[in-house]
């Protein structure tokens, strides 16, 4: 997973035409390979919640060295609420005490993706 293109090409097959809300997780080896694809939440139309800890929990035991957490939008518009923006920002942070980084926080709606990395956001 190179860049937020490959990424998305993905998961949008996966979750962009999901019905509800669903949060994930990508866990990266130190070379930014797929060790494992994993779903934490399933929420309803338009929301669905994550702790960071449940994150990191998965990441870890997965062996990772990096992930790049994602959600859909099955509204099919990729922007981010507010609450994206916050979570994503703790996330973060919390990758940082954890010696985790955070790649990337990719939006999938329909065929269309938001990345917060390359709107310099992550």
């Amino acid at each position: 997973m190179r860049t937020p293109r490959d990424v998305a090409e993905y998961l949008l097959p996966q979750f962009g035409s999901r019905p509800v809300e669903q949060f994930g997780v990508l866990s990266l080896d130190t070379k930014h390979r797929v060790l494992r694809a994993s779903v934490l939440s399933v929420g309803t139309l338009d929301t669905s919640v994550v702790h960071p800890r449940e994150v990191f929990r998965e990441a870890a035991s997965a062996g990772a060295a990096a992930v790049v957490v994602f959600h859909n939008h099955p509204s099919g518009d990729p922007e981010p609420s507010e609450d994206d923006i916050r979570l994503t920002e703790r996330l973060v942070a919390a990758g940082i005490l954890m010696g985790m980084e955070v790649l990337d926080h990719v939006i999938l709606a329909d065929v269309k993706y938001f990345s917060f990395r390359e709107h310099r956001r992550c």
